[in-house]
């Protein structure tokens, strides 16, 4: 029968034993603690110190503070040292591991292995050696025509460059039959070195923030004529909290559309699925925990700090997050959790799912980026400490970021727009597509009674002296537990931008993203926002050597007043925060494609090239490159749903209407017998399968149409949004309609029922 596949699918999922890995132990036969493996697999600063010469690991330092440029000398010291480090590891390969605007990472790899040719009167003599030199370290040249390039790059002027990222540490990741590979993270520029990546703009955004941030910084803080600045470098922090689901892989493999597009494009809800709350922190399924185990162990290995991991609200969602890191790093662990969360789950027989919405019906999955800014002395400038209305360094900052959006959150909203997040925006599990600011009850009060220039409201005596906004004691009626401290500030889960105690959440970021784009917009806009709060500054304080307090205030007080209008306490979810928002002037930016034009803007677009985040070129390019991905996945899925309906679901609805009628004709024939309850089931039946066969015609017509658009990315996503995805909502509603239908027997591929519990 039909789902003879699912069913023995169910029955291996039962039987499969949980893989089995040891935890590593010490020579003892006792477990190691995480710190004493943690990083082992990375070639870090101190690895590169214990193999160079001082002067040549100075020189390093330097290149990597952006001071000078590697000398080859020092760049084959650092060759040889990481292929011994890596060979001695099981490395036979190098790769340059880089970011080219797929949502995905890249590489390429290359063996040690190479050939020497040394001649005598007896000919030529080859032999084998290994050999990484300086040279290969820095530089490799991929194909840069057979990456997106908006244009930027052809079949006939391909070349490429990835370069090593001097901030990233090299590692080494496991390979085949016992072997591992060496990763080298590299940014990937063209032959004229425009980028063509996420982390070269990344890089720039970084410089582009610590510039302007430590310009305000000394401005307000000054020392003495000659000495060195209090502040030579700031720089932004990370923390992404990695959502995605996990499945049965053979089940999974009984979904095209689930390999293919990433979602469920077909499905109904089963009975029971998140309405009872039970999900969320619950008890992970044993299979789940030794999957999330083995990719911790292995991540730990790679240095990357995962700190938390649980059960999320939807059936099969888990959510995985780490200790906050420099940003650029960050985001190169993300992608690299990304990567081991899919390599162990197969090993465990399970798929992992990122795609932002894979089952229709329950909470899709996002990519929470906890954002702030720290000073090369550790300080973190989004601290309000215990009095915030006071601490002008932060409010400075504070009103900066406020500014930042309320000018480029039509920007922010095209770093997180995609075919699969707008599944996820605007429903009631994720921010809607307005962004807009949340600080909380005392930020509120605090912003407020500095605008109207009158003493804060009491929010009483603190008890916690850190960097919360204090607290009030929580008497929770029972004698034997102790008194806890509650924030000053509730949480809400509806902002797409909230402000979480010393640091903002960007909350609209999708899971299956890459956070560098989102994060690369945001330093960018905050970077010209402190050029602007500076400005004014310097404009406040007149020809004084530096600011006052009453300077630094009244800067304070126009800010708090320019950005009113984009902070918002309230529930946004609700309808009455749309028409809200509308009356304050903000964008509503429902659709992908809209989003996509915010990058020619001028308002942003100069932005970016002025801070030199992105070249006008550049610019085009990569707005060429979403439309042209946007347009894509939505014909992939249309062209998916289309073979699915017409090759499965279809014939076993024809199937299960012959046994009908073969019933019917059956017990027709039999004296007295009543067939009513067949004939209603086919009665039912017959014009749903109509109507999928005329949702099947317009899926047809849909993608000859997108054909006949041209070769035009902009006109092929407006025709993607108005005909392909309302012929796939149209489709799936009939499918829907008719999986309800069909006896289960004759049902061709798993329910949701099957593919979200184990």
């Amino acid at each position: 029968m039909a789902n003879q596949a699912r069913v023995a699918s169910l029955q291996d999922n039962i039987n499969r034993p949980t893989r089995v890995l040891s935890y590593p132990k010490k020579a003892d036969g006792k477990p190691l603690y995480t710190s004493e493996f943690f990083g082992e697999n990375v070639f870090s600063l101190q690895q590169i110190a214990k193999a160079l010469p001082k002067p040549a690991y100075a020189s390093f330092l330097k290149q990597m503070r952006g001071r000078q440029a590697l000398d080859k000398g020092t760049a084959d010291a650092i060759a040889h040292a990481v292929r011994i480090w890596a060979m001695d590891r099981g490395a036979t390969h190098f790769t340059h591991w880089f970011q080219p605007q797929t949502g995905s990472t890249a590489e390429k790899h290359d063996a040690f292995l190479t050939l020497k040719s040394s001649f005598s009167p007896n000919g030529e003599e080859v032999t084998a050696i290994d050999a990484f030199s300086g040279s290969q370290l820095l530089q490799a040249e991929p194909d840069a025509s057979s990456f997106p390039s908006g244009g930027m790059r052809t079949t006939f002027e391909a070349r490429g460059y990835t370069v090593w990222d001097t901030t990233s540490p090299m590692f080494i990741q496991e390979g085949p039959h016992g072997t591992s590979v060496l990763y080298i993270p590299s940014v990937f520029i063209s032959y004229n070195g425009d980028a063509l990546d996420e982390k070269t703009v990344l890089l720039r955004s970084t410089s582009a923030i610590a510039k302007s941030a430590s310009e305000l910084l000394n401005l307000i803080d000054p020392v003495p004529v000659g000495a060195q600045p209090k502040v030579s470098h700031v720089y932004t922090t990370l923390g992404t909290e990695q959502e995605y689901f996990l499945i049965d892989r053979s089940l999974y493999s009984l979904r095209p559309d689930l390999k293919h597009t990433g979602r469920t494009l077909i499905g109904n809800l089963p009975p029971k699925h998140q309405q009872m709350d039970d999900h969320y922190f619950g008890r992970v399924p044993s299979k789940v925990m030794a999957t999330m185990s083995e990719a911790e162990l292995e991540l730990f290995r790679l240095g990357v700090p995962v700190k938390t991991r649980h059960n999320e609200v939807a059936p099969q969602q888990f959510e995985l997050a780490p200790i906050f890191e420099e940003a650029s790093l960050a985001v190169d662990h993300n992608l690299l959790t990304m990567d081991v969360l899919s390599k162990v789950a197969h090993k465990n027989k399970l798929k992992v799912l990122f795609h932002e919405k894979p089952f229709k019906g329950v909470n899709g999955s996002g990519k929470h980026c906890n954002w702030s800014m720290s000073t090369d002395r550790g300080e973190n400038l989004l601290d309000p400490t215990v009095k915030p209305e006071t601490n002008y360094r932060f409010l400075l900052v504070l009103v900066a970021v406020l500014h930042a959006v309320h000018q480029h959150g039509g920007l922010m909203r095209t770093s997180i727009a995609s075919s699969s997040n707008e599944h996820r925006l605007g429903a009631c599990e994720a921010p809607p597509m307005i962004v807009s600011v949340f600080l909380g009850e005392h930020l509120t009060e605090v912003l407020n009674s500095i605008e109207e220039s009158r003493p804060i409201k009491n929010f009483s005596v603190p008890e916690i002296q850190t960097i919360k906004l204090g607290g009030t004691a929580l008497d929770v009626k029972v004698a034997s537990l102790p008194s806890i401290a509650r924030d000053l500030t509730d949480r809400n889960r509806t902002s797409p931008f909230a402000f979480t105690g010393n640091k903002f959440e960007f909350r609209a970021v999708g899971s299956k993203q890459s956070p560098a784009f989102p994060v690369t917009i945001l330093n960018a806009a905050v970077a010209s926002a402190l050029q602007d709060v500076t400005a004014a500054l310097r404009e406040q304080m007149g020809d004084k050597p530096y600011p006052s307090d009453a300077d630094k205030v009244a800067v304070i007080k126009k800010f708090i007043a320019s950005t009113k209008s984009v902070r918002f306490e309230g529930d946004g979810y609700s309808e009455a925060w749309i028409h809200e928002a509308e009356k304050r002037g903000l964008p509503n930016i429902k659709t992908s494609p809209e989003a996509f034009e915010q990058l020619l803007n001028p308002v942003h677009s100069d932005m970016l090239t002025k801070l030199g985040i992105f070249t006008a070129s550049e610019l085009q390019s990569r707005h060429l490159i979403l439309q042209e991905r946007y347009a894509k996945d939505l014909l992939v899925e249309a062209s998916t749903l289309r073979t699915l309906l017409a090759s499965q679901i279809l014939p076993a609805a024809f199937e299960y209407r012959a046994s009908l009628a073969q019933a019917i004709g059956l017990l027709r024939n039999i004296d007295n017998d009543d067939a009513s309850p067949e004939l209603a089931a086919l009665k039912a039946l017959t014009p749903v399968v109509k109507e999928l066969q005329a949702a099947i015609e317009s899926l047809d017509g849909s993608i000859h149409g997108m054909h006949e658009v041209g070769d035009d990315a902009v006109a092929e996503a407006k025709f993607a949004n108005d005909h392909i995805a309302p012929a796939l909502n149209v489709a799936r509603a009939a499918a829907d309609k008719l999986e309800a239908l069909t006896a289960d027997k004759y049902y061709p591929i798993p329910h949701y029922s099957e593919l979200l519990w184990f």
